[in-house]
């Protein structure tokens, strides 16, 4: 019996079997826990259920994180499906290669505004989604880096993405802690 054997843990964001999110997927999974998944379009739909099946996991939902109508409809099929959950992972993070380059003034504004959407607000509308199916003493969990803190080479609009990240889980952390005693916390990997 593993320390999540009864939790339920849903995971957006895996990759590839190299991404961070794929490693918690296994860690959660050795340890017991009810596990979902969500992609985002067709290219990540391809590498995501073949991992999905080496689990054994079923529940594996597209997900357009961009999209509040894509997120409150993968809410409603895991509250269905699980009847509440434990724990939310959001390890999504983009920006495009072009203001990733350079110096960071040379961010487009529409580079900005996509990196801020798909990186950060993301975690915020998937909190509010999943907010009123969440059980007490719950968990929502999303993945930083060092480069939200100090300057790093050609991380530049990612950097700053990160940063509000860091302040959105802070945030996140008084109102969901006070309303529903749901844990909110961020994990800096460091280079892998």
């Amino acid at each position: 019996m593993g320390l999540l054997t009864g939790k339920t843990a849903l995971i957006f964001g895996i990759a590839n079997k190299n991404s961070i999110a794929w490693g918690i997927a296994q860690a959660f999974h050795e340890q017991g826990a009810q596990l979902g998944f969500s992609y985002a379009g067709e290219v990540l739909e391809k590498r995501v259920k073949p991992l999905a099946e080496s689990l054994g996991v079923d529940f594996v939902e597209p997900c357009d994180v961009s999209s509040d109508e894509d997120i409150a409809a993968v809410a409603a099929k895991a509250q269905e499906r699980f009847g509440g959950i434990d724990i939310l992972v959001h390890s999504i993070g983009y920006a495009n290669q072009d203001d990733l380059k350079g110096c960071y003034y040379h961010t487009s504004r529409a580079g900005f505004h996509l990196a801020m959407d798909i990186s950060v607000y993301s975690f915020t509308a998937l909190a509010r989604s999943f907010q009123p199916y969440f059980r007490p003493g719950g968990s929502l969990l999303t993945l930083t880096y060092y480069g939200a803190e100090k300057v790093s080479p050609h991380y530049n609009v990612m950097g700053v993405a990160k940063a509000a990240l860091e302040a959105s889980v802070r945030y996140l952390a008084a109102d969901l802690g006070a309303e529903k005693q749901v844990r909110v916390n961020a994990i800096s990997a460091g280079p892998i």
